[in-house]
């Protein structure tokens, strides 16, 4: 047997702060590209992204923020300042620069907070995939999406019975019960349940109550906003929204999708995902 490598060994957690270690899908070589989960998924979301990905010269960095998947669980704060602080810690451990950035639902709302930061230093392009942004609850300036008694419904629903918010999530996530088969239903259903109670529920809060709108101004970088046209967690409204906010912005609009477009429209997902990165 040949010696082993270790340098091409990539660490799978990565310490963000004492005892708080985040799990890390970090593969392939080339031009970098992380991606952020949704609420409550973790980086596995992203397994029929991955090899594409890879095959295509690029280094995948999935990340599972704290409290979801395989990442440490603990209790505090989990508002978008905190994910965005973990992740910018990654990036710098692992001494990231040019990467594309790209979240799903939760994770780009994150991701639109950590590009209005970065400021281009780290993040060079931007891709945002059914967003919860620029705000995922109405307010009387903005009349979009769901309304926070519905989000407070969730959170009660989540401390008494949390597989039956997930299977209520569930029917709704993709554009109809059906459009997703059983397997990778069950699949997902498993990822959510890896994820804390405590962190399910403290991310509903963040979602209700987090306006973005100011961070829509300070992205210059490109941008790619793709959205199902069918998505009922979060509307297409939103995608209009972020268009309007992001300068050097474009959408690119799945008709037969939900919100799991990812999923739904896997191969026009992965081509249209590829040819911005590639731009």
């Amino acid at each position: 047997m040949g010696t082993i490598n270790t340098s091409a060994i990539r660490p799978e957690y990565i310490e963000v702060e004492p005892n708080v270690r985040l799990h890390v899908t970090d593969a392939g070589e080339g031009r970098p590209m992380v991606l952020i989960p949704g609420w409550p998924l973790s980086d596995e979301m992203y397994e029929y992204q991955y090899n594409d990905l890879i095959n295509s010269h690029f280094r995948v960095i999935g990340i599972t923020l704290r409290g979801f998947g395989k990442s440490d669980k603990p209790y505090g704060n989990y508002d978008y300042d905190v994910h965005v602080a973990d992740i910018r810690k990654i990036l710098n451990q692992l001494k990231i620069k040019d990467a594309v950035l790209g979240g799903f639902s939760m994770g780009g709302a994150i991701a639109i907070r950590l590009a209005a930061v970065d400021e281009g230093a780290v993040i060079s392009k931007l891709a945002l995939f059914g967003a919860a942004a620029p705000i995922w609850t109405k307010r009387d300036d903005f009349p979009y999406n769901l309304p926070k008694s519905d989000v407070d419904d969730l959170i009660a629903l989540n401390h008494k019975d949390r597989p039956k918010l997930l299977s209520d999530f569930a029917k709704i996530f993709s554009a109809t019960e059906t459009s997703l088969n059983e397997g990778i239903g069950s699949w997902l259903n498993g990822i959510c349940l890896s994820a804390s109670s405590y962190a399910t529920a403290q991310c509903l809060i963040a979602l209700r109550d987090t306006d973005l709108r100011a961070d829509l101004a300070k992205i210059v970088i490109p941008s790619l906003i793709m959205h199902g046209k069918k998505d009922k967690i979060c509307s297409f409204d939103l995608a209009e929204q972020m268009k309007a906010g992001i300068a050097n912005s474009h959408i690119v609009a799945f008709e037969n999708s939900g919100h799991g477009l990812f999923l739904e429209e896997t191969r026009k997902f992965n081509d249209e995902l590829l040819k911005f990165a590639k731009e």
